[in-house]
Protein backbone atom coordinates (compact mmCIF):
# COMPACT_ATOMS: atom_id res chain seq x y z
CA UNK A 1 0.00 0.00 0.00
CA UNK A 2 2.77 2.44 0.96
CA UNK A 3 4.70 1.45 -2.16
CA UNK A 4 1.71 2.23 -4.40
CA UNK A 5 1.24 5.65 -2.79
CA UNK A 6 4.94 6.43 -3.15
CA UNK A 7 4.90 5.34 -6.81
CA UNK A 8 1.81 7.47 -7.46
CA UNK A 9 3.44 10.47 -5.72
CA UNK A 10 6.63 10.11 -7.81
CA UNK A 11 4.60 9.78 -11.01
CA UNK A 12 2.49 12.86 -10.25
CA UNK A 13 5.59 14.85 -9.23
CA UNK A 14 7.48 13.93 -12.42
CA UNK A 15 4.47 14.79 -14.62
CA UNK A 16 4.06 18.11 -12.79
CA UNK A 17 7.77 18.88 -13.17
CA UNK A 18 7.74 18.00 -16.87
CA UNK A 19 4.75 20.19 -17.64
CA UNK A 20 5.56 23.12 -15.38
CA UNK A 21 8.50 24.41 -17.36
CA UNK A 22 8.86 28.19 -17.15
CA UNK A 23 10.61 30.62 -19.47
CA UNK A 24 14.16 31.41 -18.34
CA UNK A 25 13.94 35.20 -18.57
CA UNK A 26 17.23 37.10 -18.63
CA UNK A 27 18.04 40.80 -18.94
CA UNK A 28 18.90 42.16 -22.38
CA UNK A 29 22.51 42.69 -21.36
CA UNK A 30 22.74 39.09 -20.07
CA UNK A 31 21.37 37.83 -23.40
CA UNK A 32 23.91 39.87 -25.36
CA UNK A 33 26.68 38.49 -23.14
CA UNK A 34 25.43 34.90 -23.55
CA UNK A 35 25.42 35.34 -27.34
CA UNK A 36 29.21 35.74 -27.24
CA UNK A 37 29.77 32.14 -26.13
CA UNK A 38 26.59 30.45 -27.38
CA UNK A 39 24.95 32.37 -30.25
CA UNK A 40 21.15 32.29 -30.35
CA UNK A 41 18.62 34.86 -31.45
CA UNK A 42 16.93 36.93 -28.75
CA UNK A 43 13.18 37.17 -28.26
CA UNK A 44 12.27 40.25 -26.21
CA UNK A 45 8.81 40.63 -24.68
CA UNK A 46 8.19 44.37 -24.32
CA UNK A 47 5.37 44.98 -21.85
CA UNK A 48 4.00 47.46 -19.32
CA UNK A 49 2.61 46.86 -15.83
CA UNK A 50 -0.86 48.21 -16.69
CA UNK A 51 -1.29 46.32 -19.98
CA UNK A 52 -4.09 43.73 -19.86
CA UNK A 53 -3.08 41.92 -23.08
CA UNK A 54 0.51 41.75 -21.74
CA UNK A 55 -0.74 39.93 -18.62
CA UNK A 56 -2.85 37.59 -20.73
CA UNK A 57 0.14 36.82 -22.91
CA UNK A 58 2.19 35.95 -19.82
CA UNK A 59 -0.56 33.63 -18.58
CA UNK A 60 -1.73 32.05 -21.85
CA UNK A 61 1.41 32.10 -23.99
CA UNK A 62 4.59 32.29 -21.93
CA UNK A 63 3.24 30.01 -19.18
CA UNK A 64 2.49 27.38 -21.85
CA UNK A 65 5.07 24.64 -21.13
CA UNK A 66 5.63 23.86 -24.82
CA UNK A 67 6.28 27.53 -25.67
CA UNK A 68 8.52 27.88 -22.59
CA UNK A 69 10.56 24.82 -23.57
CA UNK A 70 10.89 26.00 -27.19
CA UNK A 71 12.02 29.46 -26.06
CA UNK A 72 14.49 28.07 -23.53
CA UNK A 73 15.97 25.65 -26.07
CA UNK A 74 16.24 28.04 -29.01
CA UNK A 75 16.30 31.69 -27.88
CA UNK A 76 17.45 33.98 -25.14
CA UNK A 77 14.19 35.27 -23.71
CA UNK A 78 14.15 38.84 -22.40
CA UNK A 79 11.28 40.50 -20.55
CA UNK A 80 11.53 44.27 -20.82
CA UNK A 81 9.29 46.79 -19.05
CA UNK A 82 8.77 49.58 -21.60
CA UNK A 83 8.02 52.04 -18.78
CA UNK A 84 10.52 50.72 -16.23
CA UNK A 85 13.69 52.15 -14.75
CA UNK A 86 16.17 49.47 -15.84
CA UNK A 87 19.31 50.84 -17.49
CA UNK A 88 20.18 49.21 -20.82
CA UNK A 89 23.60 49.48 -22.45
CA UNK A 90 23.40 48.92 -26.18
CA UNK A 91 26.00 49.71 -28.82
CA UNK A 92 27.94 52.08 -26.60
CA UNK A 93 24.93 54.04 -25.35
CA UNK A 94 23.08 53.76 -22.04
CA UNK A 95 19.29 53.99 -22.21
CA UNK A 96 17.07 54.78 -19.25
CA UNK A 97 13.77 56.36 -18.34
CA UNK A 98 14.65 59.83 -17.02
CA UNK A 99 10.98 60.91 -16.87
CA UNK A 100 9.87 57.99 -14.67
CA UNK A 101 7.66 59.10 -11.77
CA UNK A 102 7.29 56.66 -8.88
CA UNK A 103 3.74 55.71 -7.97
CA UNK A 104 2.18 56.41 -11.37
CA UNK A 105 0.12 53.69 -13.03
CA UNK A 106 1.19 54.70 -16.53
CA UNK A 107 4.60 56.15 -16.98
CA UNK A 108 6.82 57.64 -19.63
CA UNK A 109 8.30 55.33 -22.26
CA UNK A 110 11.77 53.98 -21.67
CA UNK A 111 14.36 55.44 -24.04
CA UNK A 112 15.29 51.92 -25.24
CA UNK A 113 11.71 51.12 -26.26
CA UNK A 114 11.59 54.45 -28.12
CA UNK A 115 14.91 53.63 -29.80
CA UNK A 116 13.36 50.35 -30.97
CA UNK A 117 10.27 52.23 -32.21
CA UNK A 118 7.86 50.53 -29.83
CA UNK A 119 4.77 52.46 -28.77
CA UNK A 120 2.18 49.69 -28.33
CA UNK A 121 2.10 46.76 -25.94
CA UNK A 122 2.70 43.93 -25.91
CA UNK A 123 5.33 43.87 -28.62
CA UNK A 124 7.76 41.05 -29.29
CA UNK A 125 11.12 42.10 -30.75
CA UNK A 126 13.42 39.54 -32.29
CA UNK A 127 17.17 40.20 -32.42
CA UNK A 128 19.70 38.25 -34.48
CA UNK A 129 22.79 36.48 -33.11
CA UNK A 130 24.70 39.77 -33.26
CA UNK A 131 22.08 41.57 -31.14
CA UNK A 132 20.68 43.57 -34.06
CA UNK A 133 16.91 44.05 -34.09
CA UNK A 134 15.22 41.97 -36.79
CA UNK A 135 11.52 42.67 -36.41
CA UNK A 136 8.92 43.90 -33.93
CA UNK A 137 5.64 41.98 -33.74
CA UNK A 138 2.94 44.07 -32.05
CA UNK A 139 -0.12 42.77 -30.25
CA UNK A 140 -1.24 39.81 -28.21
CA UNK A 141 0.02 36.46 -29.52
CA UNK A 142 -1.55 33.21 -28.38
CA UNK A 143 0.62 30.05 -28.40
CA UNK A 144 -0.32 29.09 -31.98
CA UNK A 145 0.36 32.60 -33.28
CA UNK A 146 3.70 33.05 -31.54
CA UNK A 147 4.77 29.57 -32.63
CA UNK A 148 4.79 30.77 -36.25
CA UNK A 149 7.07 33.71 -35.42
CA UNK A 150 9.33 31.59 -33.22
CA UNK A 151 9.81 29.20 -36.13
CA UNK A 152 10.41 32.04 -38.57
CA UNK A 153 13.04 33.69 -36.36
CA UNK A 154 14.65 30.42 -35.29
CA UNK A 155 18.25 30.66 -36.43
CA UNK A 156 18.47 32.36 -39.83
CA UNK A 157 15.21 31.13 -41.42
CA UNK A 158 13.87 34.68 -41.65
CA UNK A 159 16.66 35.58 -44.10
CA UNK A 160 14.98 33.40 -46.74
CA UNK A 161 11.78 35.46 -46.58
CA UNK A 162 12.30 38.60 -48.63
CA UNK A 163 8.77 39.51 -49.69
CA UNK A 164 5.09 39.12 -48.83
CA UNK A 165 4.61 36.09 -51.09
CA UNK A 166 7.49 34.19 -49.49
CA UNK A 167 6.07 35.02 -46.05
CA UNK A 168 2.66 33.64 -47.09
CA UNK A 169 4.40 30.49 -48.36
CA UNK A 170 6.23 30.19 -45.04
CA UNK A 171 2.91 30.54 -43.15
CA UNK A 172 1.30 27.89 -45.35
CA UNK A 173 4.23 25.53 -44.64
CA UNK A 174 3.84 26.17 -40.90
CA UNK A 175 0.10 25.54 -41.01
CA UNK A 176 0.56 22.24 -42.86
CA UNK A 177 3.30 21.23 -40.43
CA UNK A 178 1.02 21.92 -37.42
CA UNK A 179 -1.84 19.92 -38.98
CA UNK A 180 0.34 16.83 -39.48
Amino acid sequence: MVSNKLTLFILIFSIQFTYSQKVNWVSFEQAVELQKTSPKNIMMDVYTEWCGPCKLMDKNTFDNPLIAKFLNDNFYAVKFNAEGTEKVSYEGKVYGNPNFKSGRIRNSSHDFSRFLGIYSYPTIVFFDKKSKPIAPISGYQDPKQIEIYLNLFLGDRYLNVTNQEEFRDFLADMESMFKS
